[in-house]
């Protein structure tokens, strides 16, 4: 079943390639993560199930995967482009708290999301400020030939490196808009390395460095910790579409500098093998935003009732490389196909798994593994699982067997996840559950007195009160959502 060649779009070449690893036997694999100033949007998360999917399939096909996710606790600036104030920085303020602080529970509040999103832990979280010699090293090395120093900083001369802004293919108008204007700069696309600390303030998080008291630039960060933990080059590098314009490019200019590399012809001079992005989550509310007060994130969705889990099958119903429309009937919708596929599995729940490698399941397997080799196409992948799931008149043993392999892959926890844990009570639902089941024997005993107009007048209440009575199912109700 693994034996289908795996295919993977490299955003640097513009085209599908067949997965060849730098390391036979292995799959090394670096993420952009989150900067923790604030709660992730769940935008910010279709990043990490994607790149979970990715992990996930490279283990599947027998890599010895080691997948590297960083902690962005010093430097990201309020503007992708070099612009404005540091993120964690304004946040500490604003909060009036730690910057230290600040880091840790918003990174806690990410680990959290991770875990109710099925996303499995990468070998390792790297922690930005873990790293803060290595950058200064880092920058040491090529400062001579490919930087020069500001009032402001250190910064990158872009035109010292072959190829610049390739991954992006061209620098819009759009693009030139969110590069920052620092009075000096040889180049409009040049970037900070290193930011002096301005003469008279003092920040929460500065340290010494040859150019002055200051912090690193984000884009540093991820060049040394993708360096120092997985070498250059290492296979695959992913991350947003929103970094393959400016965070990505200055990254690959500084790894070229390392390395001493030339152009871009040869794809492994970029310091990864392969740059994968996924597209963005849209949203037309405006809700989107984290400035916009009661912005999307997972515990938003949980309170109106949706389990995390819905929305991991919402990422997985569209392609990572297509825009993904968020509403709250398509969330709605991803949740009932997550409950018809639990109801399946369910009933596999007490076999004992035997040998996938059946006749009957053969063509679901095989449309699965071409599906997944294809560029993750989880959206075919889920057919394949839901075919595998009605095949009827076969040893449930098998079944189960096969629909594990499958959800090894897509992560939807199906043998540990039940249609109970799935009814979520909405956060403005004020009726209780002993209410509901008090209610739902005092309609059943008015059914067997034939008391029908009683038995509707009670399910009618409920259905007011966001229930949802299900006569016939075992699990007698659900919450509406």
């Amino acid at each position: 079943m693994t034996d289908t060649p795996l295919k993977l779009f490299n955003s640097l070449t513009r085209q599908l390639e067949t997965f060849e690893p730098v390391h036979p036997g292995e799959a090394r694999v670096y993420t952009c993560g989150p900067t923790v100033y604030n709660y992730p949007h769940i935008g910010n998360m279709r990043a990490y199930v994607f790149a979970d999917i990715l992990g996930r399939t490279l283990s599947w096909k027998g890599y010895d995967l080691t997948h590297i996710i960083n902690i962005t606790d010093v430097g990201h600036l309020t503007d992708d482009g070099d612009a404005g104030e540091d993120k964690m920085e304004k946040m500490a303020a604003a909060k009036a708290q730690s910057i230290w602080d600040i880091a840790k529970h918003y990174t806690q509040a990410y680990w959290a999301d991770v875990k109710a999103l099925n996303i499995r832990e990468p070998a390792k979280w790297s922690v930005a400020t873990d790293y803060i010699d290595e950058m200064i090293a880092f920058a040491k090395s090529i400062a001579d030939k490919h930087c020069y120093e500001l009032d402001s900083g250190l910064y990158f001369d872009v035109s010292t490196v072959e190829d610049y802004g390739r991954l992006a293919r061209a620098v819009t108008d759009e693009g030139e808009g969110r590069i920052d204007t620092v009075e000096g700069k040889r180049n409009a696309a040049d970037f900070a390395i290193w930011r002096k600390t301005p003469a008279g303030e003092t920040r929460q998080m500065e340290w010494d460095s040859p150019w002055g008291k200051g912090a690193p630039g984000w884009h540093l960060e991820c060049s040394v910790m993708g360096e120092k933990l997985l070498g250059f080059p290492f296979d695959i590098h992913t991350g947003g579409i929103d970094h393959r314009e400016i965070h990505h490019p200055n990254e690959i200019a500084q790894n070229q500098a390392f390395c001493g590399c030339g152009g871009l012809d040869e794809a492994t001079h970029s310091g990864a093998k392969i740059w994968m992005h996924n597209n963005f989550l849209v949203e037309r509310s405006g809700k989107m935003s984290k400035s916009s007060g009661e912005f999307l994130r997972l515990q938003l969705l949980v309170d109106k009732g949706y389990h995390p889990l819905a929305y991991r099958m919402m990422c997985l119903q569209a392609h990572y490389r297509s825009e993904l429309e968020f509403s709250w009937d398509g969330l709605g919708a991803a949740l009932t196909r997550l409950k018809r596929i639990v109801m399946a599995v369910e009933r596999l729940r007490d076999a004992s798994a035997a040998d996938a490698a059946h006749p009957k399941f053969a063509p679901m397997r095989e449309k699965f593994a071409e599906a997944m080799s294809d560029d993750l196409n989880t959206p075919i992948a889920l057919v394949a699982l839901e075919e595998a799931l009605a095949v009827k008149k076969v040893d449930a043993g098998v079944k189960r067997a096969v629909v594990e392999e499958m959800d090894r892959v897509l992560g939807l926890d199906l043998f540990g996840l039940t249609r109970t844990d799935l009814r979520i009570r909405p956060k403005a639902v004020q009726v209780s559950v002993d209410e509901i089941e008090a209610e739902l024997l005092r309609r059943k005993e008015a059914r067997s007195a034939k008391d029908f107009a009683t038995s509707d007048a009670i399910r009618d209440s409920l259905g007011e009160k966001g229930v949802e009575v299900m006569d016939g199912d075992p699990l007698a109700w659900e919450w509406k959502v």
